[in-house]
């Protein structure tokens, strides 16, 4: 069996990572990231890498999404990061990663879609500082 020279290595480390970009919808804009971003203009970009799920958030699955709670008077986040851990008929519960904590999101105050992330961009997506924790 002949030995690979280091051209066919290279070749195969730039395959890998061109397939990495393309299964990874997030990773564009990860690395424009420059620290002065506002978190409103990182949604907009984030939402339209993502797709809107056509169906209700699924348990284990991760979503971003906008969210306008009809409590005044609460701090919340506008933008949630959320792995869902419970799926209701008002709404569903999950881990916010911008609050490292567990929250609870009705469908009513949801505006517009829910954006699912895929496993593999995660980690990326939560690198984006698009968390916007507003009080009410």
């Amino acid at each position: 069996m002949p030995r690979k020279t280091l051209k066919d290595k290279q070749e195969k480390q730039q395959k890998l990572q061109q397939n990495k970009a393309v299964k990874n919808r997030v990773l564009p804009l990860v690395e424009s990231i420059n620290g002065t971003e506002d978190p409103d203009d990182l949604m907009q970009e984030l939402m339209g890498l993502l797709s809107e799920s056509s169906t209700a958030p699924q348990v284990g699955k991760y979503y971003t999404f906008v969210y306008s709670p009809k409590t005044s008077g609460i701090t919340y986040d506008e933008y949630p990061l959320v792995a869902v851990t419970e799926v209701l008929k008002w709404g569903f519960k999950g881990f916010n990663f911008h609050w490292n904590d567990g929250r609870q999101y009705t469908w009513k105050e949801i505006i517009g879609g829910v954006y699912n992330i895929l496993d593999e961009e995660i980690t990326d997506v939560r690198k984006i500082p698009f968390g916007k924790i507003r009080s009410k």
